[in-house]
């Protein structure tokens, strides 16, 4: 038995102007939203307050990781992409293009990266299917593992709110995109995205 691990993208956060740094409460669409999930045998969700959420919304009794924690983002928690950009476009430049960087004085994308690689690898092959229910930031850090790509990709592979990625591995391997569609493959958009493969998970009201 291999391993195929399911990420499910949480639901965005209330009240924002924006995209926003950091944890809150979802929006009301989504805290109110069903969804189709794929079959699994265990689950895991980020200890933030949106995954409690979402996990609870969609009706999965998921086990909280550390691991999967959210990057910190230090000063910038609870601020729009807008706002940084405005204030310290700099800093925020530096951590686009420099994986080791943190203007913010939180965590470096790089450290982010090798955190949850960590927590992927220690994952055993037989675990079958796994759920986890985590940040988008979590779902590229894995991706740039599971792809093998440089970190400098993190912030270019588009992760959608409420979106899933599908990563599987055998014999101590990641596949991705090897003849299964729900795989993540890389691809870019017409605006320089690189899109994961992402598809979204079904809402039922």
């Amino acid at each position: 038995m291999g391993l195929r691990l399911t990420f499910l993208c949480a639901s965005p956060v209330e009240g924002t102007r924006g995209p926003a740094f950091g944890d809150g409460p979802l929006d009301g669409r989504a805290a109110n939203e069903k969804a189709a999930l794929p079959p699994y045998s265990q689950a895991f969700r980020a200890p933030s307050a949106r995954c409690a959420q979402t996990a609870e919304a969609l009706g999965v009794a998921a086990t909280p990781e550390e691991a999967l924690r959210d990057i910190d983002h230090g000063t910038w928690s609870g601020r729009t992409h807008a706002d940084i950009r405005a204030e310290d476009p700099h800093g925020l430049s530096a951590w686009l293009t420099d994986p080791d960087a943190a203007p913010h004085g939180g965590e470096s994308v790089g450290r982010l990266c090798r955190r949850t690689a960590s927590w992927l690898e220690a994952l055993p092959d037989g675990a079958g299917r796994v759920l986890a229910i985590t940040e988008a930031s979590v779902v590229r850090a894995a991706l740039v593992h599971a792809l093998s790509v440089p970190a400098r990709v993190f912030p270019h592979l588009d992760v959608p709110h409420r979106s899933a990625v599908t990563l599987t591995r055998c014999d101590g391997l990641w596949h991705a995109g090897v003849g299964d569609p729900e795989v993540p493959r890389q691809r870019a958009s017409a605006d320089g995205t690189t899109s994961a493969g992402t598809t979204a998970y079904a809402a039922r009201r």
